[in-house]
């Protein structure tokens, strides 16, 4: 097994539960990643840590370079690659704080570079299976480390990614629920296509932030609402991906 990646998303930029790190710079045909890799190990398991949107958070969901990060992963020797990110629910209930195992998503977004292929050799087209988004192993993984952990959470749900930098109109919320979407982000689904590409095992765990603008008895999402659930939340997020870790590289 190579090295385990870890994609760290908002409220994620940083973590402390990676040991002996050193920074190492990735060049790609792509341009450069949204930040240094940071390799390091959590309890002997050698991992390689990224923040999605960079160290400061300054890069929009639509301004982050997915084909560098993902590339700069396949490169550097990762195997796998987990990542994180904030969700909002769609669902009653799933409440502020529960973990969701995502195993679909609906990719809403329309001005990300999604492949890698910006042209085809000649009578060689490439188009990649996406009818499961998410590896089985990595899920199975996640979801046993919820388990051990006794953590609240939901073993499977179907991801709305969204273009973002701004959040959904009510109309769209509650299109996105009657389409089957169980939660919303702006990053997985681009992620998770690349990684397919690359060929690199990928799953996604959400921390469900708020409820979007669906419910009309509360207040809207906003920024400030998802940050203060994400580190109110930041230990059993640093916990289930120790355990996870921990379970792939058979020290668990």
């Amino acid at each position: 097994m190579g090295l385990i990646g870890i994609i760290g998303g908002s409220g994620f930029e940083r973590s402390d539960i990676v040991s002996n790190v050193s920074e190492v710079r990735v060049k790609t045909p792509w341009g450069e990643p949204s930040s240094p890799l940071m390799t390091g190990e959590i309890q002997g398991v050698p991992v390689v840590m990224l923040s999605r949107h960079g160290a400061e958070h300054r890069l929009t969901p639509s301004g982050i370079n997915y084909r560098a990060n993902i590339d700069a992963l396949r490169e550097i020797g990762c195997s796998h690659v987990l990542a994180t990110t904030a969700v909002g629910s769609l669902r009653e209930e799933i409440r502020r704080g529960d973990m969701v195992v995502l195993d679909q998503f609906i990719d809403f977004t329309r001005l990300r570079k999604n492949t890698f292929y910006e042209m085809f050799e000649a009578n060689n087209p490439r188009h990649v299976s996406m009818a499961e988004p998410f590896d089985a192993a990595l899920r199975e993984a996640l979801i046993q480390g919820c388990e051990r952990l006794k953590l609240r959470f939901h073993p499977r749900g179907t991801v709305v990614t969204i273009e973002g930098p701004r959040f959904s109109t009510r109309a769209e919320s509650r299109m996105f629920r009657t389409w089957g979407g169980d939660v919303i982000n702006m990053s997985i689904a681009t992620e998770a296509a690349l990684a397919a590409e690359a060929g690199l095992p990928y799953a996604a765990v959400g921390m469900s932030t708020d409820y979007d603008c669906w419910r009309e008895d509360e207040e809207t999402v906003s920024w400030d609402a998802i940050l203060s659930v994400f580190q109110k939340n930041i230990l059993k997020m640093n916990e289930l991906l120790t355990q996870t870790i921990l379970l792939i590289g058979g020290k668990a």
